[in-house]
């Protein structure tokens, strides 16, 4: 068997031309959606992600804003740019780029950012919501793979999914999210006994561990569907410098009935929901001004 490849790069594409159609017509009402960007240090993998997000809002019609911070940034000085953005009413949309340095406490920054504005869906408001089934800004990984999985007709009601890794940005939103689906959810992370005992019977597997390629092909059930969210860049061997997943995709796709390839795969998809939070938010700022 070879699987199906589930393509993010091509359904980012025409969920982004959707995307800029709503905010050409925003825009055409006065209303330019307008995301704004927080990046506290030097981090060089946080420096592309930002750079990513910045040329992804310029191509579709949404105004991006960046703010740069030296890494020793005193906290009060971010929070105070936070609070103006906040305030400001032609914006939209406030991401802070996560990691944070040390000195800055990450959850007392992402309470910081009006629930309204908090495009990442990181605020305990909207995270209480998901867990309630309610509207809410949805984390944007776990969202861009619930996209994935529609586009590609997987069925979720009654299915059996695991999801391995339990962060608050990934795994457990993800789970969440399946839940409220109708699938039966297992969460497995780095204390689980038998890791393949549960991905054995999964229908669908979400690999959020962080481990490169390591789920393998003997792990997962014949015919299921298999989203890889890992991103790792090998450090030795022959693929050295290359980007990978955390499933063993050369094992796994000999198994498995669809599955999603890194790179290509979530990583655009991620982007792509920031987006679309973005200008859902400006949709809803139009209506409370009547335009």
């Amino acid at each position: 068997m070879t699987s199906r490849i589930i393509d993010g790069n091509a359904l980012a594409a025409q969920v982004r031309g959707e995307i800029a159609g709503r905010a050409a017509a925003l825009s055409a009402r006065g209303v330019q959606p307008c995301l704004a960007v927080i990046l506290v240090g030097g981090d060089p993998a946080s420096a592309v992600y930002v750079r990513n997000k910045v040329a992804a809002c310029e191509k579709a019609g949404i105004r991006s804003l960046r703010f740069d911070y030296a890494a020793d940034a005193a906290p009060a000085e971010v929070m105070a740019k936070l609070a103006e953005l906040n305030a400001d009413p032609a914006v939209h949309g406030i991401l802070v780029q996560l990691p944070l340095p040390p000195q800055f406490d990450e959850t007392a920054v992402l309470e910081a950012i009006d629930v309204a504005k908090d495009v990442d869906g990181f605020h305990a408001e909207n995270v209480g919501r998901l867990s309630q089934n309610r509207e809410a800004f949805l984390p944007c990984t776990p969202h861009g793979v619930m996209k994935m999985l529609e586009s590609a007709s997987v069925p979720l009601a009654g299915a059996e999914a695991v999801v391995i890794g339990r962060s608050n940005i990934v795994g457990k939103p993800m789970a969440m999210l399946l839940t409220n689906a109708g699938a039966t959810v297992t969460v497995c992370h780095s204390r689980t006994r038998d890791l393949g005992f549960h991905t054995r019977r999964a229908d669908i597997v979400v690999a959020a561990i962080g481990k490169p390629r390591f789920l393998k092909g003997d792990m997962i059930k014949p015919g299921a569907t298999v989203i890889d969210v890992g991103i790792n860049r090998l450090q030795d061997g022959p693929d050295a410098g290359k980007l990978c997943g955390d499933v063993d995709f050369a094992s796994a796709q000999e198994v498995a009935g669809a599955i999603t390839p890194v790179p290509g795969g979530v990583g655009p998809m991620t982007i792509t929901m920031l987006l679309e939070n973005t200008v859902i938010s400006a949709e809803r700022a139009a209506r409370t001004a009547g335009k």
